[in-house]
């Protein structure tokens, strides 16, 4: 990482010897402070911080114009383990409130609530520092412009990191002595950041990039323990459904195989959560035991996707049994009465990471008694533990359950339900309950599509109960809005908002074949494309008038797909449901905008390349028509479901959807029952064969026994 000279070297006077405060006036403790009124969990955990915090707002900045100071900008989110480890330290102590008061006007946000601000600010530090994380630290101009940026920061300077007081003493004696500096610093940095997250050149998307970022995979694949690269370990769920996708497309068996072997090794270890299914966020270790212990709904989103298709691919039962222990986890605990998905929970119980999901050897006999010998053997269970504290690098005489290698889980079904019981009765750790349309959206895709692959009403129910609710509750005027809780909603929607639920919406009437949900989709696509389409053909994050210093366009997935790729995948399927053409057309300028970059990096843009996997593979569009109830209809559509065929869609005329297919897919509307009997219409590389009406035959056309 090349830094530029002015803010180099205006960091390097920040880090160096300490300036004493000027003008500092101690103040009396508030109560609470401007977040009080906010909705997000994150800004309420700061909300009775002695810092004088206010949410990103134009009252801020308008007064630190007025009172001419910079902003201390801190942005985190509720799950974050060192975020809670700075408010404890530094946000919640009064001497470095005081320091924070006298020297800035201080602004907190959720990074889940703003992804737009933290991409900016967050491609500020990482051009500065070279890296990045959260907590999240940046000041900046009361104009917007960074000038600094940092991570943790400890209450004291220590072990060569500058602590926040004395940084506050720094920036308080170079804004009054040396403005011209950081003045001039902010500018170029800023420079830096628009340059950064400016649009790329468009060109031809290099054929040969499937395949390299397959073997760039394949590199840092764990061919012992499974999983792409060594510890710190995270499930990159898109990173696997690519996998799934090349060697399902391009009959490459071992693409499969990294996939399958890493969602199994990810099944026994303690990343998952043996007794209450879902996943945790990552693993410490490389072996997939020792987890950072917050779960997100958009991994189990994701996951559940993963093991449902993985499923389809080998019909490994376990593998199924995974999927359902995903979506049971998200319906008992994740979901909002009226069918929202909540965000998160986090990590730590009674102020320890791990507390409510570790056991005591002791624990155990005591709860399973006479049963309890076969469960330890199976699930790792050490007497001193298998637990070692990261700090203190012992172990604490705590376990994470786990399975050895050829361990029947089935077996244990009834120990795992009481040990279950008991933990219930344990204090839960802290949920976020926000909810948030784009994390919902892929749980929506996910619930629809695990439902169908698994054969479960249930999932498929959930799924069309959370896209009402987000329809509902998430839309203002024909605006998608981001984020709800507690009966209030804002912030205007991103794209990953739209592109996430037209993703799940598409999904959904894949499911159901409800053509009210292909109808919402086709609007929020239409809406997308119109809020966010940016020159060239790719999606800015934003839409117009955000009043921030940069308007970012996002190319690389990170935890989740980029908005970009989720995009031109909505496009790409949407043109095949509904016959336009012309979406497909946009698709492809999504990709040529991405096209240099995807060659540089392609392992670090599977999801756009699973969606150029599709589009360079013929693709089917199949038509059923006839009732719903029919036995041969019914035949037809579970051989389409039983095998994984990521390049078909399927629309189903039943002839009481068939005025709103009219509609909304036209060129389906000749497509209909031969002489009363179900029928199926297969299309596939912009050519289509005769109808047929018996299974038999349409398993000669698709492939399937």
């Amino acid at each position: 990482m090349i830094r530029h000279t002015s803010w180099l070297m205006l960091s390097m006077l920040l880090a160096g010897s300490c300036l004493a405060m000027e003008g500092s006036v101690s103040a009396e403790r508030p109560k609470h402070n401007h977040l009080i009124g906010e909705s997000s969990p994150y800004l309420q955990q700061h909300a009775h911080n002695p810092v004088d915090w206010y949410p990103w707002s134009e009252e801020a900045f308008a007064l630190a114009r007025m009172q001419d100071r910079p902003i201390f900008l801190s942005i985190g989110y509720s799950t974050c383990h060192w975020c809670h480890v700075m408010e404890k330290e530094s946000f919640a102590d009064a001497e470095v409130a005081e320091a924070l008061n006298d020297t800035f006007i201080a602004i907190k946000v959720d990074r889940e609530e703003r992804p737009d601000i933290d991409a900016i600010y967050m491609q500020a530090a990482q051009t500065m520092n070279g890296s990045g994380g959260w907590p999240l630290n940046v000041i900046m101009t009361p104009d917007r412009q960074p000038f600094y940026a940092a991570t943790y920061l400890p209450k004291h300077s220590r072990f060569g990191h500058i602590g926040i007081i004395e940084l506050a003493g720094r920036i308080s004696e170079l804004w009054r002595h040396d403005r011209q500096r950081i003045e001039r610093s902010a500018a170029s940095l800023t420079a830096a950041v628009q340059r950064g997250v400016a649009l790329h050149a468009p060109g031809d998307v290099d054929s040969k990039a499937v395949g390299k970022a397959c073997r760039q995979l394949a590199g840092s694949f764990d061919r012992v323990r499974g999983g792409l690269g060594e510890a710190p370990k995270f499930p990159s769920p898109h990173r696997l459904l690519f996998l799934l996708r090349y060697g399902a497309l391009e009959q490459q068996p071992d693409a499969t195989a990294m996939a399958v072997e890493t969602l199994r090794a990810m099944q026994r270890g303690g990343i998952h959560d043996q007794l209450g299914g879902g996943f945790h966020r990552y693993s410490t270790d490389a072996e997939w035991l020792l987890p950072h212990f917050e779960k997100m709904l958009y991994d189990q989103a994701m996951l559940l996707i993963a093991y449902s298709e993985a499923w389809q691919v080998t019909h490994d039962a376990t593998l199924a049994d995974t999927a359902r222990g995903i979506a049971t986890y998200l319906l008992r605990d994740m979901q909002h009465e009226q069918g929202g998905f909540y965000a998160a929970e986090d990590a730590d119980s009674e102020g320890v990471e791990g507390k409510f999901y570790v056991w005591s050897e002791a624990e155990v006999r005591r709860l399973l008694g006479r049963d309890a010998d076969a469960f330890i053997r199976a699930y790792g269970i050490e007497k001193d533990g298998n637990f070692i504290d990261e700090a203190k690098g012992r172990k604490t005489g705590d376990n994470i359950l786990h399975l050895g290698d050829s361990t029947d889980a089935g077996r244990f079904a009834a120990e795992r339900a009481r040990l279950l019981e008991a933990r219930s009765k344990r204090a839960r750790p802290f949920r976020d309950d926000k909810i948030l349309s784009d994390w919902n959206g892929l749980a929506i895709a996910a619930l629809a599509i695990g439902g169908r692959i698994l054969n479960d009403p249930a999932m498929i129910e959930a799924a069309g109960k959370a896209a009402t609710f987000v329809l509902t509750h998430l839309q203002d005027d024909g605006v998608l809005l981001h984020s709800w809780r507690d009966g209030r909603a804002g912030i205007d929607g991103h794209l990953n908002d739209y592109a996430a639920m037209i993703w799940g919406l598409t999904e959904l009437y894949e499911s159901d074949f409800d053509p009210d949900w292909l109808e919402h989709a086709q609007r929020l696509n239409r809406a997308m494309i119109e809020r966010f389409r940016a020159p060239g053909g790719s999606f800015y994050m934003t839409a117009a008038g955000n009043n921030l210093i940069a308007r970012p366009v996002e190319s690389f997935d990170g935890a989740l797909p980029s908005g970009n790729a989720l995009a031109m995948h909505n496009l790409l399927r949407l043109s095949r449901l509904t016959g336009d053409a012309g979406l497909e057309e946009q698709a492809a300028a999504v990709a040529r905008h991405f096209s240099g970059m995807i060659g540089q990096a392609p392992s670090a843009m599977t999801h756009m390349l699973s969606a150029v996997l599709l589009a360079t593979h013929p693709g089917r569009e199949i038509v059923l028509a006839g009732p719903r109830r029919d036995a041969t209809a019914t035949n037809m559509l579970a051989l389409i479901r039983q095998r994984f065929r990521p390049d078909v869609v399927v629309l189903w005329r039943d002839g009481y959807s068939d005025t709103a297919l009219n509609r909304l897919a036209p060129f389906s509307r000749g497509q209909r029952a031969i002489a009363g009997r179900a029928t199926a219409y297969v299309c596939e590389g912009h050519s289509c064969n005769l109808p047929v009406t018996d299974t038999a035959a349409l398993a000669r056309l698709i492939g399937g026994d």
